[in-house]
């Protein structure tokens, strides 16, 4: 006798990630608008953001190097903390 198949397990629901459902491309766009590339590429000195910086070649370059792309998810989550902090305004 065959025991009864369990159905498909769903996927954890992360209510609590500020991260869940945004782009790379959204993260960016964000950090950018805030502390423009120059702000950018200071906090995080990689030559997509200080060398001709586009939101594409940053994209590229971020896809293929996860080390990267945790700087830049953990610098959003640092702007989004000083920004409730401060009461929206930028620091």
């Amino acid at each position: 006798m065959q025991a009864p198949s369990s159905p498909p397990s769903q996927p954890p629901v992360q209510a609590r990630n500020p991260l869940h459902g945004l782009t790379l491309e959204a993260i960016v766009t964000a950090l950018v608008a805030h502390y423009g590339w120059t702000g950018l590429g200071e906090r995080i000195p990689v030559r997509c953001f200080t060398s001709d910086p586009s939101i594409t070649s940053s994209l590229k370059f971020l896809r293929k190097t996860p080390w990267a792309r945790e700087k830049v998810e953990g610098l959003y989550l640092f702007m989004l903390r000083e920004t409730r902090r401060t009461g929206g305004k930028k620091v």
